[in-house]
């Protein structure tokens, strides 16, 4: 039993005060002398003893009926939390693209939102979490309006993360029940977001009634001939074969190719479109077919022809750098140091130190601008450089020094698969290929650098060397036939390539939304200008930095909807990108709920939003006795109107 008022039992104090009267104060009795009293001795015994039973009764009665009162105001109840405490009840909804599907009893979001309004209890108050927003200390009005306004969203937000936010949030609070609810699909998006997770929650897993799926999953372009190229659609199905489902290619709003496909059950597919070259393609592909997802039946991609990489080769001729940067992909020149035009410096994207024996000066100036503006730099030694020179200039771009030439016969033994030159070269670890040989050798001593390719005595063969604001490749030793073979190597066209490739971010055909991207534009804006990316719906202004002749933009939280989207210079639109959502949430793959429960003892199943708040209101029920306590001071009260009018002593 609890009490509303405790305090008010102090006044139980207050009881010895009728005792004290009662003990004290009592009636005396009188003698009178009489001639002859023996016949009375017997009757007056019985008389004072009688009238004694009916004063302790009276007595009783009376505390009774005080100690009643005095329980009665203190507001005597029953229940699992005291009145003064407040029943907090943290709930995490997941508005994920996922949940907005069709289940049992209609959209899944649209009826977990409703019925966590229609069970919820005016008396408690609430915390709700998105994945995009966190509303803290609200009533239920305030969390049936933010309820009705949830939409789903493309944004991911870590479980763990939550359940800790929820925790943190808790312990600066004093006075107050809490209870976590988790409330989702569990798809299986977040694998090991559970794992060592303390704070207790209960789950209710929504469930979609449709088990099958189709979406398209990327796609990509080969050139077929001058005129064409072909358009690699990626499609996946999850579930029961499917066939005859229509696929439509549109640019703009015109319908450019359409064919009809079968798809085997649980099977990924590529469906190709050939499409006549153009200098820029907005496309859109759609799928007519009604299945689990609606959003991942259409998907963006935009095509520029005239994106070429600005390659810039000064020093020896190389003949495999001709082969490397061809003219589909690349911009590519290759000077001596004497016919070089140093105002063209600057419009590169790529610049290559060939083999020099010095770096004169003048150059050295124009490769350190040209490197403070963002620009990459691969430099290749020449087996008798002038020390002095290389080190001057790699001083200024703090890109280390080198040392004297070490002559030692090594092989190329050791490659960074993790660095990102290699990223989608090699399916697995290569252990078996010749490996490749240098003669001589110039080591560089820099601290910051990463080793991309290394020796088989561990020291860089090619490394980069990573600055605020440059990007530099150091080639340990010359690549002329007569020091090394590495140019016979399998490495040498992916790592030369990607020196390219990876020197500007021209726009690819497609980006995902609520992830990070990174993109060069090549223009120039005013030093108080920014860019601005922005569709017919929404407008924002990502993350910029400008150099003389691009802006590197990178987007990231923004935008959260697929689509196409513009880059603008104050109104004027430079060019276009385009935005789809994330293919993992396409996935029919949902986490076993039972056995979540069973790696985690804090977690508890529930099997629906009513159950848990049933459970809630129930254990949190306050069963008021006051009323038992005001009944007992009247039948108190009769009583002793009862013994004092009828009990005769």
């Amino acid at each position: 039993m609890q009490f509303k008022n405790p305090e008010i039992l102090y006044f139980l104090a207050l009881l010895i005060i009728p005792i004290i009267v009662h003990l004290f104060q009592l009636q005396k009795f009188i003698k009178v002398p009489f001639t002859n009293v023996a016949f009375l001795q017997k009757l007056v015994q019985q008389t004072r003893k009688s009238s004694r039973i009916k004063k302790w009764l009276i007595l009783a009665t009376r505390m009774l009926l005080l100690s009643a009162i005095i329980f009665a105001f203190s507001q005597p109840y029953f229940s699992d939390k005291t009145t003064n405490n407040k029943q907090h009840n943290f709930i995490y909804l997941d508005n994920s693209l996922s949940t907005n599907t069709k289940g049992e009893k209609g959209n899944l979001l649209q009826i977990a939102a409703q019925e966590i309004i229609e069970n919820t209890s005016e008396k408690d108050v609430y915390s709700l979490q998105t994945n995009t927003s966190f509303f803290d200390n609200i009533t239920k009005n305030e969390l049936k309006n933010e309820l009705l306004k949830v939409k789903e969203t493309s944004k991911k937000i870590n479980l763990a993360t939550v359940l800790l936010k929820f925790s943190s949030k808790i312990k600066n609070k004093t006075n107050n029940l809490s209870k976590f609810i988790l409330i989702s699909d569990l798809q299986n998006t977040y694998p090991k977001q559970f794992t060592n997770v303390t704070p207790a929650f209960s789950a209710v897993k929504l469930a979609s009634s449709i088990k099958t799926n189709i979406s398209i999953d990327s796609v990509f372009i080969n050139k077929t001939n001058a005129s064409n190229f072909t358009l690699n659609v990626v499609i996946k199905n999850q579930g029961v074969a499917k066939n005859n489902i229509p696929v439509a290619v549109y640019n703009n709003t015109k319908l450019v190719s359409k064919l009809s496909s079968s798809f085997e059950k649980d099977t990924q597919k590529t469906i190709q479109f050939t499409i006549q070259n153009q200098t820029t393609f907005q496309g859109k592909i759609v799928l007519n077919f009604s299945d689990a997802f609606a959003f991942d039946n259409t998907f963006y991609f935009t095509l520029k022809n005239d994106q070429k990489i600005n390659v810039l080769s000064i020093g020896n001729k190389a003949e495999f750098l001709s082969k490397i940067y061809t003219k589909e992909d690349f911009n590519f020149t290759e000077n001596t140091l004497q016919n070089t035009n140093y105002n063209r410096i600057l419009k590169q994207q790529l610049i290559i130190l060939n083999e020099l024996e010095n770096i004169p000066e003048i150059l050295s100036n124009k490769i350190i601008e040209f490197s403070k503006n963002g620009g990459s730099l691969v430099i290749i030694p020449n087996e008798n450089l002038n020390t002095n020179s290389y080190n001057a200039l790699l001083k200024k771009l703090n890109a280390g020094k080198i040392e004297t030439k070490k002559t030692d016969s090594l092989k190329i033994t050791n490659i960074n698969y993790k660095h990102p030159l290699f990223e989608n070269v090699f399916s697995k670890k290569v252990t078996n290929f010749q490996y490749p040989t240098v003669k001589n050798y110039f080591p560089n001593t820099s601290t910051n650098k990463s080793k991309i390719i290394s020796f088989e005595n561990n020291i860089a063969f090619i490394s980069q060397i990573k600055n605020k604001e440059n990007n530099i490749y150091w080639v340990a030793s010359s690549l002329n036939r007569k020091n090394s073979n590495f140019i016979n190597s399998p490495l040498i066209v992916p790592v030369f390539y990607n020196f390219g490739k990876l020197s500007f971010n021209h726009q690819k055909l497609f980006y995902r939304v609520a992830s990070e991207n990174k993109i060069d534009i090549e223009t120039a804006i005013e030093k108080n200008k920014v860019l601005r990316i922005a569709n017919t719906e929404n407008s924002f202004i990502p993350l910029q930095k400008q150099f003389q002749n691009k802006v590197h933009i990178t987007t990231n939280e923004q935008p959260l909807k697929a689509g196409f989207y513009a880059i603008l210079k104050d109104i004027d639109t430079i060019q276009k990108l385009a935005y789809n959502y994330p293919k993992e949430e396409s996935l029919l793959n949902f986490m076993d709920i039972n056995e979540l429960q069973k790696a985690n003892k804090n977690f508890t199943v529930s099997s629906s939003i009513a159950d848990i708040f049933k459970d809630i209101n129930k254990k949190n029920e306050v069963h008021w006795l006051w009323k038992w306590f005001l009944a007992m001071a009247i039948v108190s009260l009769l009583l002793e109107i009862l013994i004092l009018k009828f009990y005769k002593p």
